[in-house]
């Protein structure tokens, strides 16, 4: 009896939660979809504006207060946030880069990690080389999100973007990994390294292992079983999810686990997704992601008042927590830029091949001072701080935990603010990017649509040459793709005919729409070709 009265409270106390909570929610998603729109106008990164919104609205009194549970952070933002850039990095440039992204993902991590240790325990009283491990654990990874928000803006050679983007999938792991011994050494006041290496072995090799395990088996779930676009897209959501908890479950490293399954899983799309699931698919994760994104982001701005707050209880002077995180940030800076120099000496030691042209020599000099200008700081590092435990084993407050709080917040406002505003300015002010050499976007389009149609008409003609066909719409199809090989600029279509075609296309749904009035015809027959008209607006989009 006792118990359905214990579940009958509980229930009831989600329900007044959820009823108290749930407007301001949905009226923070609609915030978030209304900046993303003026941060696009503007043409600034969406996660600035979010960041500062959340600040602004945190002070408006009357709203309810949003406490953030760190496991909130982790479990429910963070797998599928992964799991959805795994998906959409390129895994051919990642193994072509493979060593210079291992190096930012976990040398420059650890690198900066021990900077900001060893220097905070110097200028602040008190503060331990394991509190400085633990913070700088906290702030070392880049945020994926920030960077792929600015890079929409601005033009960036694919060899850089491939390893901004596969460093910031890696990156996450390890500075987690750093983060949990330097929790452990805190809390027990020593470190065991043979320990220590077995754990962070263990955490490596099953994070890994899992990943490709399960994601292995998840592709037969959906090779074998009867699945349509909704179950598969239902798949593709719990997938990392479980990924992540299993991984945990088995003390690996869960975030190692879902890039694993995610980057396994999307290399083979093709043979286990059909056409169908994979274009519903990247809607609905498009959609999802850019959710989980602006609240996270937001909540950063709302958590600020509250470890001020903190900082008052502890006798902590703001300005000099400001002073504190200000220097952290120049430390991260610092040791990003020192080490992308680092990383371009090893590359011309070892592979000089890569800078053997002089003016290819002469921009990589450059380079190196934007990669480490690219450090924003964002969801891991908020989640990371949150999760920060209120007290030790023996119950003692945990020492500098408001602290630790304050500059973390201090590093991602800055690191956004800073960084994420003036990068843009800085790529187009002094063309750090241009490489004459590299194929531009519209080039490579074109040489892309001119293989696939060479070998569109070979593939049609050896058909045709054996007799498997002889239907005119099929003869006319070998006509149109040699016609595109004879004049490549059929490929691409001007900005008058494209913008009148669209207008044909919107002249099409409307007529559909009316033309679903009568009833004697099926309505689910007008949104199949509704969608058809979809499909070719969105390959029109792309010429």
């Amino acid at each position: 009896m006792l118990n359905i009265f214990v579940v009958s409270y509980c229930l009831n106390h989600i329900y007044l939660i959820m009823h108290e909570q749930l407007p301001f929610l949905l009226a923070l998603v609609a915030a978030i979809v209304l900046i993303e729109m003026l941060a696009t106008k503007m043409r600034i990164a969406y996660p600035v504006l979010l960041v500062v919104a959340g600040l602004f609205i945190s002070f408006i009194p009357g709203l309810p207060k949003v406490q953030v549970n760190p496991n909130m952070i982790f479990f429910i933002f963070l797998p599928p946030l992964l799991f959805e850039a795994a998906w959409n990095i390129s895994f051919k440039e990642m193994k072509k880069w493979w060593r210079i992204i291992g190096s930012f993902a976990f040398l420059v991590v650890l690198f900066s990690a021990f900077a900001v240790a060893v220097l905070t325990n110097y200028f602040i009283p008190g503060f331990t080389l394991a509190l400085g491990f633990l913070l700088g654990g906290i702030v070392s990874p880049p945020d994926a999100v920030s960077t792929g928000a600015i890079m929409k803006f601005v033009k960036i050679p694919k060899t850089t973007a491939a390893i901004l983007e596969g460093e910031s999938l890696l990156n996450d792991a390890s500075s987690l990994i750093i983060f949990r011994f330097a929790l452990v050494a805190v809390g027990t006041g020593q470190f065991i390294f043979h320990q220590a290496l077995v754990s962070f072995s263990w955490m490596v090799a099953g994070g890994i292992g899992i990943g490709l395990v399960f994601g292995w088996i998840f592709m037969q779930a959906h090779k074998r079983l009867p699945t349509d676009a909704p179950s598969d897209i239902a798949f593709t959501l719990i997938e990392p999810y479980f990924l992540y908890w299993i991984a945990e479950q088995l003390h690996s490293s869960g975030v190692l686990a879902v890039v694993t399954g995610g980057l396994f899983l999307a290399n083979r799309r093709l043979v286990f997704l059909s056409s169908a699931s994979r274009v519903r698919g990247y809607s609905f994760w498009e959609a999802f992601v850019f959710i989980l994104n602006g609240i996270v982001f937001m909540l950063i701005g709302l958590q600020l008042p509250h470890v001020i707050a903190g900082l008052h209880a502890n006798g902590i002077p703001l300005s000099t927590a400001i002073k504190y995180g200000v220097l952290v940030t120049i430390i991260l800076v610092a040791a990003r830029i020192i080490s992308s120099y680092v990383a371009l000496v090893s590359t011309m030691i070892f592979r000089p091949s890569v800078t053997s042209s002089r003016e290819n020599r002469g921009r990589m000099w450059r380079v190196p001072l934007l990669l480490g200008w690219t450090g924003m700081r964002g969801v891991v590092s908020l989640a990371a701080a949150l999760a920060i435990p209120l007290t030790l084993q023996n119950g003692e407050p945990f020492p500098y935990r408001n602290l630790i709080l304050f500059i973390t917040f201090v590093v991602i406002l800055l690191t956004l603010l800073l960084q994420g505003l003036t990068l843009p300015y800085l790529i187009k002010r002094y063309k750090f990017f241009e490489n004459p050499a590299e194929l531009s976007e519209d080039e490579t389009k074109l040489k892309i649509r001119n293989e696939l149609a060479v070998y569109t008409v070979r593939l049609l003609k050896e058909k045709q040459g054996k007799g498997l066909f002889k239907d005119a719409h099929l003869l006319r199809m070998v006509d149109q793709w040699e016609n595109k090989i004879k004049q490549p600029e059929n490929f691409k279509m001007s900005a008058e005919a494209k913008r009148h075609y669209l207008e044909v296309l919107e002249t099409q749904r409307k007529f559909l729409a009316g033309l679903n009035k009568d009833a004697e015809l099926d309505e689910n027959c007008i949104r199949d070709q509704v969608f058809q008209i979809d499909l070719e607006e969105e390959r029109i989009k792309l010429l």
